[in-house]
């Protein structure tokens, strides 16, 4: 089963009440602590929003507020899911939250949840994400910190994959061909019809789905890991040494090569060709060190490079969409880089020539 987009916020969220913030530290989280000040943080693209608790008489010095934006809101995703019915009677954000924890994945410690509230008071990793450490950084350091953040990835597609654990959503979710299909159907109605205001031919449009559908089932035909759905830089915050994870709420089951893609083939930094070779094949070093051996590298790099185009088109349409539907558009601009890696892949596999004739019309970033 694939539910559809939830309805867009109805208006902004009223800033958490202080006093209530102030008496939950000071009640119910390490004694001596008292707020000092709530900071407001950046929004994504979510429904949620966040703040800085700035404390005194820590550590720690400060905690994240998450504000949720209903009670009840978290028993429908933001994003589409797949598989069978399964109650959620428990806020998705804490479910896997447990459950990553448990396989030693840096993910923030939940301090105090206050359900009546709707606020969340977390660790706090600090504002540099992984796209802002790297923006200046040397080849080197470049290099090492997403080998760090593919060492993370290995970790959380075997520990957490294995064994099965009923208790957690993303056991109850996964990437088959329906939702797969359901992306791509957003990238044609938001990233073409919706962007350039007029519809598809529909000679094109049944061609075009065509191939996305054999992709998809390419994709849903693979053995399925722990996916965090959205694993890429903005998502993992640089903290001294360690590499936190957040935003991984919407986790399911997939194909070892999504989460892969969603990192190396990243909205918000473009990586060269070969560190891109090189990481590819690192991330495929550390799964034989576990026993996870893919003997031909080849048939992984052409589903890697599937996968990339597949989440790529789901990224350039979810970004009109955030546009159009929620009036955000500060992610635009990013549009042409995904599309860009598009481009790339349609133009290497020959197999691919019917997509690339049908589709590169209508999309200038392909022409």
């Amino acid at each position: 089963m694939t539910t559809a987009n939830p309805a867009p916020p109805k208006g902004p969220l009223s800033p958490p009440d202080q006093a209530l913030v102030a008496r939950t530290i000071e009640s119910r989280l390490s004694p001596g602590l008292v707020l000092r000040e709530l900071q407001p943080l950046p929004g994504d693209a979510s429904n949620r929003r966040y703040f800085r608790a700035v404390l005194a008489g820590g550590p720690p010095h400060s905690v994240i507020l998450m504000q949720l934006a209903e009670p009840e809101g978290f028993k429908q995703s933001e994003e589409a899911v797949s598989g069978a019915m399964h109650q959620i009677t428990e806020l998705p954000f804490l479910n896997v939250l447990a459950h990553l924890g448990k396989a030693g994945v840096s993910v923030p410690t939940l301090h105090y949840y206050d359900h009546a509230a709707g606020l969340l008071y977390l660790e706090d990793f600090g504002d540099l994400t992984l796209a802002e450490a790297v923006r200046d950084a040397d080849a080197p350091g470049l290099e090492a910190r997403y080998r760090q953040a593919i060492n993370i990835l290995v970790q959380m597609q075997v520990k957490a994959s294995s064994p099965a654990d009923p208790g957690c959503l993303a056991f109850h979710r996964s990437f088959d061909v329906p939702l797969l299909m359901w992306e791509f159907d957003h990238f044609l109605e938001y990233g073409i019809v919706a962007r350039q205001g007029k519809p598809m031919c529909s000679d094109d449009w049944t061609a075009i789905r065509g191939e996305f559908e054999k992709i998809s089932e390419h994709l849903a035909g693979q053995p399925r890991v722990f996916t965090h759905r959205d694993y890429h830089s903005r998502n993992l915050m640089v903290d001294g040494l360690r590499l936190g994870v957040i935003d991984f709420q919407d986790a399911l089951m997939g194909p070892a090569t999504y989460d892969l893609a969603s990192l190396l083939r990243d909205a918000y930094i473009a990586l060269d060709e070969p560190l891109v070779d090189r990481l590819v094949n690192y991330y495929l070093d550390l799964l034989a060190e576990h026993r996870h051996v893919w003997t031909n590298r080849e048939a992984f790099r052409r589903l890697f490079d599937l996968t990339s185009i597949q989440r790529n088109m789901k990224a350039a349409g979810r970004f009109v969409y955030i546009d159009r539907v929620k009036g955000n558009p500060k992610f635009l601009a990013d549009i042409p880089r995904v599309l860009g890696y598009v481009k790339r892949n349609l133009q290497h596999y020959p197999e691919l020539a019917v997509l690339r004739k049908h589709l590169t019309p209508y999309v200038p970033e392909l022409q």
